[in-house]
C-alpha cells in the first residue's frame, strides 16, 4: 500500500493526524511567499481590512520577491515596488529586490526545507515539491491571511502516484518527462491531486530536473507535486549550505507496486508544446521547419545553470539567426555563468542576456512578442 507523502506532511502540520483525501484541515504554514504582483494585492487587502497591524506577530516566515516586473517597466510597477519595500522594512520581512531572480528559484537555494508546508501567491509555488516539501499556490487574500495567522485551511489532496524507471536517452531531458505527463494527463488530469514520484529511475533525475517536473504539474491542475527525499535532495541541500536533519530521510513514499502512471525514461522522445496551451504536446519532429521569431531561455521552469550550460554548448562558436533572449532564474546562476565563461559564449553568439527574473514569460516586458510573431 502506498502512503501519500503529501498527507504525511499535512498531518504533521495539523492537529488532525488521520487525514484522508478530501478532508478539510487547518494547518500551520512554515513559509509564505508573495511577488511584486500578488504582494501588492495582499498589502492592499491587509490595509483595507485593518489587519496590517497584526502582521508584526511574525507567525510564519514571509518572503517578498520582485521578479515579475524586474526591473519595474512602468509607473504603477515602480510604485508597487516602493510600497512593498516600505512594508518589508516595517515588518522585518525578507525582501529580494530587483535582480535577485525568480521566487521559485531563490526559495530552493537554501530557504525551503524538506517536510515543510509552504504556500505562495503564485501557481508555480508547486515547484518546491522537488525538495520533498508540500508546496502549493494560493491567492493574494489567502497570503494576507497567512501573514496574519500563520495558518491556512487545506483540502487534503488525492494522491496520483507516478513510478519512474530507466534513464534518459541522448537529447531527452526532464522537460520531455514533464511534457509526456501533461500529454497523458491533460489540463485537468491531476486536478487538486498530489502528484507523487517514486521508483528506481529517480536516481537519474537531479534536483534541477525535479524542479522542472514539479513546476509543470500545475499545468495539469495538481495541488502539489512531490519527490521523496534521497541522495539527490541531500546533495542539493549541502550545496546550498543547509544543515541536514535525520528526520528528513523518512520523507519517502512507501510504495511497492501501486502506481497510477508508469514512465520508463528510456522510452521518452524529444517533445514540445504548441499553442494554445502546455498540454498541446507534439513530437519535435512534427514541428520541424516552423519559422521562429524569438527564442527565450529562462523562467522558473528552465532558467537554471544546467539549462544555460546546455544552451552554451549549442551556440558556442556560432551566431544566432533569430532573437535569443536569455534570463537566468537567479543572480547566483548569473554569477556562475560569469565565473564559468558561459556568459561570454552566449553574448559572443549574439544572445541578449537579461536581468534575473521572470522576463517575457509573464508576458509583460523584456521580450513581449509582436503581432503575428
Amino acid at each position: 500500500m502506498v502512503k501519500s507523502l503529501a498527507l504525511k506532511i499535512l498531518s504533521k502540520h495539523s492537529v488532525e493526524k488521520n487525514i484522508e483525501p478530501g478532508d478539510i484541515v487547518y494547518a500551520k504554514v512554515d513559509k509564505v511567499m508573495v511577488n511584486d504582483v500578488t504582494g501588492a494585492l495582499a498589502l492592499k487587502i491587509l490595509r483595507e481590512t485593518g489587519a496590517e497591524k497584526l502582521v508584526g506577530k511574525r507567525r510564519t516566515d514571509t518572503y517578498i520577491v520582485f521578479d515579475h516586473y524586474s526591473p519595474a517597466h512602468n509607473w504603477d510597477a515602480a510604485n508597487a515596488h516602493a510600497k512593498l519595500r516600505l512594508f518589508s522594512r516595517k515588518h522585518g520581512y525578507k525582501l529580494f529586490d530587483v535582480g535577485s531572480g525568480i521566487a521559485h528559484q531563490i526559495l530552493v537555494e537554501g530557504i525551503v526545507k524538506p517536510g515543510e508546508l509552504v504556500v505562495g501567491a503564485d501557481s508555480h509555488t508547486i515547484t518546491y515539491g522537488a525538495l520533498a516539501s508540500f508546496s502549493t499556490g494560493i491567492g493574494s487574500s489567502e497570503a494576507a491571511y497567512v501573514m496574519v495567522t500563520g495558518e491556512l485551511w487545506f483540502k487534503a489532496p488525492e494522491p496520483l502516484y507516478v513510478r519512474i524507471t530507466g534513464n534518459f536517452e541522448l537529447a531527452v531531458t526532464a522537460k520531455d518527462l514533464a511534457l509526456h505527463l501533461l500529454k497523458e494527463l491533460g489540463s485537468e488530469g491531476a486536478l487538486y491531486r498530489s502528484v507523487e514520484f517514486f521508483g528506481d529511475g529517480l536516481k537519474n533525475i537531479d534536483i534541477s530536473d525535479r524542479l522542472t517536473v514539479s513546476n509543470m504539474m500545475v499545468e495539469a491542475g495538481a495541488k502539489t507535486a512531490i519527490f521523496p527525499y534521497d541522495a539527490e535532495t541531500e546533495s542539493w541541500l549541502k550545496e546550498h549550505n543547509v544543515k541536514i536533519i535525520d528526520e528528513w530521510r523518512k520523507l519517502r513514499i512507501e510504495a511497492t507496486s501501486e502506481a497510477n502512471i508508469n514512465v520508463d525514461l528510456a522510452s521518452l522522445e524529444p517533445l514540445i508544446s504548441a499553442p494554445p496551451n502546455p498540454t498541446n504536446v507534439k513530437h519535435v519532429g512534427d514541428l520541424e521547419g516552423t519559422p521562429v521569431d524569438q527564442v527565450f531561455v529562462g523562467s522558473c521552469t528552465n532558467g537554471r545553470f544546467k539549462d544555460m550550460l546546455v544552451l552554451a554548448k549549442i551556440v558556442k562558436g556560432r551566431k544566432v539567426k533569430t532573437r535569443l533572449i536569455v534570463i537566468p532564474a537567479s543572480v547566483n546562476i548569473l554569477k556562475r555563468m560569469v565565473n564559468e565563461g558561459i556568459l561570454k559564449i552566449l553574448v559572443d553568439a549574439g544572445a541578449i542576456v537579461g536581468v534575473p527574473g521572470c522576463g517575457p514569460c509573464f508576458g509583460a516586458h523584456m521580450g513581449v512578442l509582436g503581432e503575428n510573431e
